[in-house]
């Protein structure tokens, strides 16, 4: 039995229409809002030093691979991996890096647990909800999860997931934010000035 609180709550994210990204928040293209990923595990956060890019592991039945949260550009895949380098590290759940990556450990989540940062310095707040059970609902909010005011003004229902869930968060940078389910990638992106 829901408190009359939890009840409100539950029943004003119901409320909330599905919207697409605030400003300054973007899908990186227009051509498509999600990276079809079967069989997803996990995914992570590298950055390239050399430039500040987000770089985006992506662990899965079928290899692992970087993708460039600008573009969607899958950098590298390795389709045969070690079956050690699939599944994280017990210790810090990471994998190894690839690519721009290489010589570097990842942490990921995913199936095998793990987070990826929930806020970012500037107030930037990510929530995870369901709701409904396993209609699990991602909200974005720019007063850092407070979630006070109408759907559309300070938060945002960004996304509904129609497959397993797998993580969703920030880079460490605050610039990329990613949703992953058992099936896709979708990212949003910002500039930071």
């Amino acid at each position: 039995m829901l408190s009359e609180y939890e009840q409100h709550l539950r029943d004003r994210v119901l409320a909330a229409p599905l919207s697409g990204p605030p400003s300054p928040w973007r899908h990186p293209t227009a051509a498509y809002r999600s990276l079809p990923v079967g069989g997803l595990l996990g995914v992570g956060f590298g950055n390239h030093s050399h430039d500040g890019r987000d770089l985006l592991v992506v662990v899965s039945h079928d290899g692992h691979g970087v993708i460039d949260t600008r573009d969607y550009a899958k950098l590298i895949r390795d389709r045969d991996p070690d079956a050690s380098d699939l599944l994280p590290s017990d210790d810090d759940l990471s994998v190894p890096g690839l690519g721009l990556l290489a010589g570097t450990r990842v942490r990921i989540a995913g199936l095998f647990g793990g987070g990826l940062h929930s806020t970012t310095s500037d107030g930037w707040a990510i929530d995870v909800v369901a709701p409904e059970w396993l209609r699990h609902r991602v909200l974005l909010s720019s007063d850092g999860g407070r979630y006070e005011g109408p759907s559309g003004t300070d938060w945002w229902h960004i996304f509904q997931a129609h497959s397993e869930l797998r993580a969703a968060g920030f880079s460490p940078s605050g610039r990329s934010l990613v949703i992953a389910t058992s099936s896709d990638v979708t990212l949003l992106i910002r500039y930071l000035s």
